[in-house]
């Protein structure tokens, strides 16, 4: 056996999660009696409320809420373990079948109080509107609220039961089919065979060569399994076509604003500022970063290369949690010892391993549990500043569990808010603490990178998921018609300064979220300008700027967008206030071009 290198020790003894503080295992009786004890509840429920709703007293719908709230609170809890245990293997057989039957049988059960939301949204509005202004409701109202903003979209009864149970062979199953899938795939580096997250890594390896064979190898399998994921993207973009179209929904965004509690409009102008900044910010900064590597043109799997004068040493856990901890203690106290709970018990998941779910995620579970974070550690920058990013989900979701398990649920709008903010913070504490201006040119140029990543690379997907959805309006979209959006949209987004090959075009096959939530990613752009805007608002007044944040992640998904940046002088919805947030990267970029 060969020695171990530096790189080897400093990621020895990663930590991994414990996932007995849902369950103690697949068959333990805690699991079994919660399996039990939620189907007897949710069929005494349905006996008790069906049918009964619109006479009932504003008392008694509260107290209706809060018993539906409790049932759902325990089968998240049965199913976050299962999609946990999922996420840590995917390719384990006995816990793939645990996870198909949990879900199957969760389905099942919530098919008893299914009537309940169903027909909240039939009662008069006339009598919701006593309901919302009586004293009993006032926990609650903010989720009725959010309720009712589906009820012109809602189907009959037997459509709307007959959706949920086929969810299971739908959606459901096509989603398992892409991550088992892809979990699967190996990609041929050097007589080894990486996983995905391993064979990604590689592109921001220091040498040119390792990073050109990464992305042909990466290019090589998707391109071996185009078919089948054109036809996972054309049955899920078909099957949502059709429930939208049922539901009388106007576009296919539609039903993800809905979600996000926020205006097709805020949307639109957030999209339109990041598209129309494509010149001077994305087109600029590769320009910039292709001279630096010595050309006038940057091959695509240099994208994310380091500089020839970065610093390559691998960053063991130990000082990237210390890292990320004072960076958090010195903008607030409180929030780093919120952080430091996931470090002082077992609540990360940090190594890469085959099997593993290849991204990185905060899972919030229920409020009487606790968040858990997953992590593909491998010692650079990036992922350090990956930890800072998932570490303020998981500090958001531990304060927002405080409103309940309905009103803890953060819209996506707001939900990348503490994450890319703890991610700030700890990009502006290691910077200030370079006195090297070579070594802070690498920095800077690394964070406008991530923030290009986050801004720029996810409205483009955004736009590609507008093509594919509507083209699939027009009939099946060919694998080749596929790869000629993610062609165009890459080409228009990064600008003149990318080449690319004929292995890149099959490279919008691994993005998970295609699949799994249709449009999610603009609310990384929304999180980022918004942050942008925030921070540059915290330097500008930060007394007082602790408490109102602090605020802000506890409110969880009581208030709109609107109410929650109005104590920090801000509105989403003015065009304007999306530019504040670009102009912080422009910024950047005119510093780099300056020190360049």
């Amino acid at each position: 056996m060969p020695d171990a290198t530096a790189a080897d020790i400093a990621l020895e003894n990663l930590p991994n999660w414990d996932l007995s503080d849902l369950y103690p295992g697949i068959g333990s009786n805690e699991l079994k009696a919660d399996f039990d004890a939620a189907e007897k509840d949710a069929q005494a429920f349905a006996k008790k409320y069906e049918g009964k709703l619109a006479s009932a007293s504003a008392a008694a719908i509260a107290a209706a809420i809060q018993e539906y709230e409790r049932q759902d609170e325990r089968i998240n809890r049965i199913m976050s373990y299962a999609g946990l245990l999922q996420a840590g293997d995917q390719l384990d057989p006995e816990i793939g079948t645990f996870f198909q039957n949990a879900y199957e049988r969760v389905i099942a059960i919530s098919n008893h109080t299914l009537f309940f939301t169903l027909e909240l949204n039939k009662v008069d509005d006339g009598i919701v509107e006593k309901w919302l202004a009586a004293p009993e409701m006032a926990g609650y109202a903010p989720w009725l609220k959010n309720l009712l903003v589906y009820k012109p979209h809602q189907l009959s009864d037997e459509m709307e039961k007959y959706l949920h149970e086929q969810h299971v062979v739908g959606t459901a199953a096509w989603n398992r089919l892409f991550d088992e899938t892809m979990a699967g795939l190996r990609f041929p580096m050097d007589g080894k065979e990486l996983t995905s997250a391993e064979a990604l890594h590689l592109l921001s390896d220091p040498s040119a060569d390792v990073r050109k064979a990464a992305a042909h190898s990466l290019g090589q399998v998707f391109s071996e399994n185009l078919a089948l994921f054109a036809r996972i993207t054309n049955t899920l973009a078909k099957d949502k076509e059709i429930d939208d179209r049922w539901r009388g929904l106007p576009r296919s965004v539609s039903s993800r604003n809905m979600a996000n509690q926020v205006e097709d409009e805020v949307v639109d102008a957030l999209v339109q500022a990041v598209r129309d900044s494509y010149p001077r910010l994305s087109h600029r900064y590769y320009a910039l970063k292709a001279k630096w590597m010595g050309g006038d043109v940057l091959d695509y799997w240099d994208r994310n290369a380091p500089l020839p004068e970065a610093d390559d040493r691998t960053i063991g856990w130990d000082e990237a949690r210390d890292t990320v901890l004072n960076a958090y203690s010195a903008f607030s106290p409180r929030l780093a010892d919120v952080g430091r709970q996931f470090f002082d018990n077992a609540w990360i998941d940090v190594p890469a391993r085959a099997g593993k779910n290849p991204g990185a995620f905060a899972h919030p579970t229920v409020p009487s549990s606790h968040p858990y974070l997953l992590l593909n550690y491998q010692g650079k920058i990036r992922d350090v500043m990956t930890l800072a990013h998932e570490l303020g989900h998981g500090c958001h979701q531990v304060l927002a569990g405080s409103q309940g398990h309905f009103l803890s649920r953060t819209p996506l709008t707001l939900a990348e808010t503490a994450s890319v903010f703890g991610e700030m913070l700890t990009f502006r504490s290691v910077l200030d603490a370079e006195p090297d201006p070579a070594k802070r040119r690498i920095l800077l140029a690394g964070k406008v990178e991530d923030m290009l990543n986050t801004v720029i690379r996810q409205i483009a997907f955004y736009c590609f998921e507008e093509k594919v959805h509507a083209g699939r309006k027009q009939g099946e979209l060919t694998a080749e018609q596929l790869c000629d959006f993610w062609m165009d949209i890459q080409t228009e987004s990064l600008g003149p300064a990318l080449r690319y090959d004929e292995h890149y075009r099959g490279f919008w096959t691994y993005i998970g979220h295609f699949i799994h939530s249709p449009f999610y990613v603009y609310a990384y752009a929304f999180g980022d300008c918004l942050v942008n805007a925030l921070y540059a608002q915290y330097q500008r007044q930060p007394e007082g700027f602790e408490d109102k944040y602090l605020d802000l992640l506890s409110a969880g998904g009581r208030m709109r967008h609107k109410e929650l940046l109005a104590p920090f002088g801000l509105d989403a919805s003015d065009p304007a206030f999306w530019n504040q947030g670009l102009d912080v990267i422009a910024g950047m970029i005119d510093e780099l071009e300056e020190l360049s």
